[in-house]
C-alpha cells in the first residue's frame, strides 16, 4: 500500500494500558517504514505514565476520548475504572479518569504532540455537557475536538444499546456542533473507524491484511511511496484549486438561501458513488458565506446485486433528513420519485466532477444566478 501515511493503534483495549505491545509496534514500524506517521487512541487513564516515551519515539498525534468533565455526568457514562490494580465505581471513578484524562492533555500540549479530543454525544446524557468539556479541552491544548454520535445499535451488544438508549439524529448532532464552532476547532470528517480498518477514508481494505495474506517477507518500496505522493500532491493541488474557485463563487453570488446537500463519493474529492451503492453520503452546506463540509451520515446500502430494497431506502430517506439536494454518479428513477416525494432532489448530471464544484452550479441553478457575475 504505497500511499500509507498513517499507523495508530486504537485497540483492541488501550493502547496505553497495553503499552509493552503498543511501543514494540511503533518501534518496528519505524524501523520499516521511517517517514510514516504514528498515532494512538486512549481513554487517557494510563496516558501521563506515558508520554515522555510517546515523545521520544516522535508520535505525531494522539487522541483521547472524552465523554465528560463532570465526574457526576461521568459516573452516568462509566461504571467503573481499573487504576492503580484496583477498581474505582460511581462518581469517585469518574472523578480519577477525569483527572488523569486533563494530565495527560496537559502534558502532551506542553511537549508540542497534537491531541485531538474525541466526544461520544450521547442524548439525555453529556449532550449539553458536551459545550463544558469543548471549553475545557480548548484551553489546554487540544487542536481538534470530534463530536461523534453514539452507536446504540443492540446488535453491539453495548450498555446504551442493551439499555434502550437512543442515538442522536443527524439533526440533533449537526445544531451541537453548530453551538461548537467558537469553542475548540471541530473534525467533521470522522467516519467512526473500527481499530482494525486499513485504506482510505469511506474504504477499508482491512480483509486483505489479515495474517494469512501477509508474506514472511515484506520489501519497503521508497521509489514507490514517493512516486505515489508525487500523484497525490498534484491531485491535491488541482481539487484545493478548484474548491477555493467555487468558494469564492458561491460567496459572490448574492442569495441570501442556502442549500443543505449530500454527496455520494468514493473518495478523491469527487461525486464518483452510486447512490444505490453509498455506505454513507457527504454533508454540505452552501450559503453566502461558502461552501462548508458539515459531515457524514453512514445508510446502508440500498442497491445489493442489481436490486433495490424498499425497506433499506425508507431508512437511506430517514438518514438524508433536512437535505435538499443529493449528488451522485448515477441513480435509478424508482429511488429518484422517491426521494423527490420526500422533498429531497436527486441529481447525477455531475459525474466525477470536483464536490464543491458541483455544489456551486446547483447553488447556481437553485437560486438563479450567474456565478461568474454574482447576478440574479
Amino acid at each position: 500500500m504505497p500511499q500509507l501515511s498513517v499507523v495508530g493503534i486504537a485497540g483492541p483495549g488501550d493502547a496505553c494500558y497495553d503499552w509493552r505491545r503498543t511501543k514494540a509496534t511503533f518501534e518496528k514500524v519505524a524501523a520499516e517504514i521511517p517517514d510514516v506517521k504514528l498515532c494512538i487512541s486512549t481513554n487517557g487513564l494510563a496516558l501521563p505514565d506515558h508520554v515522555d516515551e510517546l515523545a521520544r519515539m516522535n508520535v505525531d498525534h494522539v487522541t483521547i476520548t472524552i465523554n465528560m468533565v463532570d465526574p457526576q455526568i461521568g459516573a452516568k457514562i462509566y461504571p467503573w475504572v481499573f487504576y492503580n490494580h484496583r477498581r474505582y465505581t460511581g462518581i469517585e471513578a469518574a472523578e480519577i479518569l477525569h483527572k488523569r484524562q486533563m494530565l495527560g492533555l496537559e502534558m502532551l500540549a506542553a511537549r508540542g504532540i497534537l491531541v485531538k479530543v474525541n466526544s461520544v454525544m450521547i442524548p439525555g446524557v453529556n449532550d449539553e455537557h458536551l459545550i463544558e468539556v469543548n471549553r475545557w479541552v480548548k484551553e489546554r491544548g487540544a487542536f481538534l475536538h470530534n463530536v461523534m454520535p453514539l452507536i446504540s445499535d443492540p446488535a453491539h451488544g453495548t450498555y446504551y444499546g442493551l439499555t434502550g438508549q437512543r442515538a442522536p439524529r443527524a439533526i440533533e448532532l449537526k445544531a451541537l456542533q453548530g453551538r461548537l464552532e467558537k469553542g475548540a476547532k471541530l473534525m467533521r470528517h470522522c467516519r467512526q473507524c473500527r481499530a482494525d480498518a486499513v485504506g482510505l477514508l469511506g474504504e477499508d481494505r482491512g480483509k486483505e491484511f489479515t495474517l494469512d495474506h501477509i508474506p514472511d517477507a515484506v520489501s519497503y518500496d521508497e521509489r514507490n511511496r514517493e512516486a505515489y505522493r508525487e500523484v497525490v500532491a498534484r491531485e491535491r493541488g488541482n481539487h484545493a484549486a478548484a474548491k477555493s474557485e467555487a468558494i469564492e463563487m458561491v460567496k459572490a453570488a448574492g442569495p441570501d438561501g442556502s442549500l443543505h446537500v449530500a454527496v455520494a463519493t468514493k473518495g478523491g474529492g469527487r461525486i464518483n458513488e452510486h447512490f444505490g451503492h453509498a455506505k454513507e453520503f457527504q454533508i454540505y452546506e452552501a450559503s453566502p458565506r461558502g461552501i462548508a463540509f458539515v459531515g457524514h451520515r453512514k445508510v446502508e446500502q440500498y442497491c445489493r446485486g442489481g436490486w433495490g430494497d424498499d425497506a433499506t431506502l425508507d431508512g437511506v430517506i430517514v438518514a438524508l433528513e433536512g437535505i435538499d439536494i443529493v449528488l451522485c454518479a448515477k441513480i435509478g428513477d424508482c429511488p429518484k420519485k422517491r426521494l423527490a416525494d420526500a422533498g429531497i432532489r436527486a441529481v447525477d448530471s455531475y459525474t466525477y466532477e470536483y464536490i464543491e464544484t458541483a455544489i456551486s452550479m446547483v447553488y447556481a441553478t437553485e437560486f438563479g444566478v450567474d456565478l461568474l457575475t454574482g447576478t440574479a
